[in-house]
């Protein structure tokens, strides 16, 4: 029976929410990998070092007794440099959101000024501070990814020492912007290596694949997988794991988010062992994360299997991605 053993799996952005919804959903996390980057898009978003120490305290409180690091992140604003020095203890990566582009990012940026941001974002390349951005504007949804690649390029060309994180990749625009900068790097969701617009739309509706960024097309796809099945070293596996409530998702208005998280690698599995890159599979889901990210990550060794496994229907509230079918590939134990 195949096999194979994952050491120090990490996801490099996940959203946990908070209250009840972070409580269930994210022992489904830090069951299975050592850490995860944690989104800070809740209502407040997180922008103090209060915030910060208080989140991480509640996400501890939720793994239990898990060996798991949350990686801890602010939500963007023109910081100024004495924060920055005082919270970068706490804190791997800055998130930014431009405002209104997807779920609680209202407060996000909304004009790209460099000379507004240059304070921010030097102190944060001088004290090694990640930027992660969602790249997307607002205009036409097909486009939006495309059209962010020349904000990229402004970053990347102002601030050539600031690491650049290009989150949840979703096209050929993307992958081809990451060889053209040293300081550009990228994050890929398994379920962006599996669908395309038309799995999403083009029979019947399926809320529960509706993500932003949406799915692209089957040459975007094919530009994820050609870099993520090679372990390209500039890019690393992260879920963009967004939970909804079933009625939030089975709506008229329907939430932004595809759940994977309690099934991540056993679909990463799937993936890489259908294009026989399983050897490839270590570095996309860790090596490549603690070297651009510089960290050592809690050790955990992950043994998967090949033997059927039944998606359940839900996972507390939430409907998760394959719900109710049954995967290639199944969690034997963890260590």
């Amino acid at each position: 029976m195949k096999t194979i053993s994952l050491t120090m799996p990490l996801d490099m952005h996940l959203h946990l929410r908070d209250g009840d919804m972070l409580e269930s959903v994210a022992p489904l996390t830090s069951y299975s990998f050592s850490g995860a980057l944690v989104m800070p898009n809740l209502v407040p978003p997180v922008t103090t070092k209060e915030m910060v120490k208080e989140y991480k305290k509640r996400i501890k409180h939720a793994i239990g007794r898990d060996d798991f690091e949350p990686y801890m992140t602010l939500f963007y604003q023109n910081y100024s440099r004495s924060f920055l020095e005082s919270v970068v203890d706490d804190i791997t990566a800055i998130k930014l959101y431009p405002s209104g582009v997807t779920t609680n990012s209202e407060g996000g940026v909304a004009s790209f000024d460099i000379e507004s941001m240059r304070e921010t974002l030097e102190a944060m390349a001088d004290l090694g501070i990640v930027l992660s951005v969602h790249g997307e504007t607002n205009g036409f949804v097909m486009d939006r990814e495309a059209e962010f690649m020349s904000v990229y390029e402004m970053l990347a060309s102002n601030f050539p020492k600031l690491k650049i994180v290009m989150e949840h990749i979703t096209t050929a625009d993307a992958v081809a912007m990451l060889d053209r900068y040293e300081n550009l790097y990228a994050t890929i969701t398994v379920h962006h290596l599996m669908i395309t617009l038309d799995d999403v739309a083009g029979g019947m509706l399926r809320p529960h694949l509706f993500c932003k960024p949406i799915a692209k097309r089957p040459e975007d796809r094919a530009a994820l997988l050609s870099i993520a099945l090679e372990a390209h070293p500039k890019v690393m596996f992260g879920s963009d794991s967004a939970p909804h409530p079933k009625h939030a998702k089975e709506s008229c208005g329907c939430g932004a988010g595809v759940f994977t998280a309690p099934i991540a690698l056993q679909l990463l599995c799937e993936v890489f062992d259908a294009h026989d890159k399983l050897d490839n599979l270590q570095a996309f889901v860790s090596d490549n994360a603690q070297q651009i990210y510089g960290i050592c990550a809690e050790y955990k060794e992950v043994v998967l299997v090949k033997q059927d496994f039944v998606v359940p229907e839900l996972y507390g509230s939430v409907v998760p991605m394959k719900a109710g079918e049954t995967l290639q590939w199944t969690i034997e134990r963890v260590d």
